[in-house]
């Protein structure tokens, strides 16, 4: 607020006309600026009956999308753009993803950067041995293969990408 020297600290829109294109612009403002703001902020200001009545429902806000259950298999499925509330958090989870393979890489060079994307599909940590590269291809290959998770084929492309992902790892040099 002008000539207020406290520090802002609370967030409040800086109009109070509502943008349909995106997250409003805001301000901040120090406590007793805020609390000024708040007891003058009238929520349904603009709406008809109606809508206060629906704003006001026990299951106002439930009609969007939520995240869907799946079945077996799951966990490795990416999650989806609705899944975050702001699509920052989606960009900046894809962003820490990529740091996470670089550091990878660089801590351990005796794999290429096929060769550490196939360790991840495979989740296998660095210092895995042949053994243990058998052990997980046949846990994937049970989860994953249709004859083992009743006939359902929506996982045939990840059944797929883990023979592949085997096939390199088990003729590199890491793993003679």
């Amino acid at each position: 607020m002008p000539g207020c020297r406290e520090a802002g600290e609370f967030r409040a829109p800086a109009s109070a006309r509502r943008s349909s294109d995106g997250p409003p612009p805001w301000r901040w403002l120090c406590l007793e600026h805020v609390r000024a703001f708040n007891a003058g902020y009238n929520f349904f200001e603009g709406m008809s009956a109606d809508q206060i009545m629906a704003a006001q429902s026990p299951t106002a806000g439930w009609e969007t999308e939520s995240r869907a259950f799946r079945p077996a298999g799951s966990a490795d499925l990416p999650p989806r753009w609705a899944d975050f509330k702001d699509p920052m958090d989606a960009l900046g989870a894809r962003f820490r993803q990529r740091m996470d393979e670089a550091r990878r890489e660089v801590a351990n060079p005796r794999f290429t950067r096929e060769e550490h994307r196939a360790m991840q599909l495979m989740d296998l940590p660095p210092d895995a041995d042949r053994a243990a590269l058998r052990r997980r291809y046949s846990e994937l290959v049970r989860k994953y293969h249709p004859d083992r998770n009743g006939g359902d084929r929506r996982f045939e492309a990840r059944l797929g990408q883990v023979v592949e992902a085997y096939q390199l790892l088990r003729k590199t040099a890491a793993f003679a």
